[in-house]
């Protein structure tokens, strides 16, 4: 599978950006402020050094970068990626707004993966030693926090499944689901969005070859449970693909 070009980012300083407000932001109920109060909040503000914007195909990180800061997506959408010892991509993930970035790094101190923009995007940089201090002062954001490691641990999880005993159908069907249910926590349509990612991008998510996405894809709308215009995507039957996912419904045939 062939690697897209990635832009490394410039090492240029940053323009200042506005004190983030975490008050304020619209996926801050998905983030580290849920259930904080208005003081704890604020602190929290204090230790985010800035809202950095990162371009279309950027690197925010890269394998292998030492590890200092987590990074909160306020605008856009990231991939990340692992590269294995033949060189070839894997997708280990796809995340938007109100999602925490480089949480695999804080066991070892260097990132396991690469995250880059599918779009441009903007993140709030948080030091991890001052969130580490400010964990140990105040206990609603110990129990956030531990909510959203929890989140990103299912998450793997729910990657090795697609890897495992899935079909190949199944794999695409609870990823377009899936992809419904984060948007509507977002406050989107569950039902009709815009794949932000590309088909090569979702095969190596999927561990599926990009010609195997087309046919798959295709015989979604032939059996009506999607339409798909470029990459506007709409679910026409919801609980077709929910069937598909959970094993429920056998296709005719499987992709190759």
């Amino acid at each position: 599978m062939t690697t897209a070009t990635i832009h490394i980012a410039s090492s240029a300083p940053a323009k200042a950006q506005p004190q983030p407000r975490c008050g304020l932001c619209s996926f801050n109920r998905l983030c580290l402020p849920q259930g904080l109060d208005e003081d704890a909040m604020h602190r929290l503000e204090q230790i985010i050094s800035r809202r950095r914007k990162v371009q279309r195909d950027e690197q925010l990180f890269s394998m292998g970068q030492g590890f200092g800061s987590l990074y909160a997506v306020r605008l856009g959408h990231f991939k990340t990626a692992q590269v294995n010892q033949r060189g070839e991509q894997q997708i280990t993930g796809f995340h938007m707004a109100g999602d925490l970035l480089g949480m695999e790094a804080i066991g070892t101190g260097q990132h396991s993966c690469s995250a880059v923009a599918l779009e441009d995007s903007e993140v709030c940089e948080i030091p991890f030693g001052r969130l580490q201090e400010l964990v140990a002062e105040v206990p609603e954001l110990m129990h956030q926090f531990h909510r959203v490691m929890a989140r990103e641990i299912q998450r793997e999880q729910a990657v090795a499944l697609f890897l495992g005993n899935m079909r190949a159908e199944q794999r695409l069907a609870l990823m377009l689901t899936s992809l419904g249910a984060r948007y509507a926590a977002r406050g989107f349509s569950p039902a009709s969005f815009q794949l932000r990612m590309s088909r090569e991008d979702i095969g190596g998510y999927l561990g599926l070859t990009i010609e195997s996405i087309s046919r798959l894809l295709a015989r979604f709308r032939k059996a009506g449970w999607i339409s798909l215009n470029n990459r506007d995507l709409r679910i026409l039957d919801l609980a077709g693909l929910q069937d598909l996912a959970a094993g429920r419904f056998a296709p005719e045939c499987e992709a190759a």
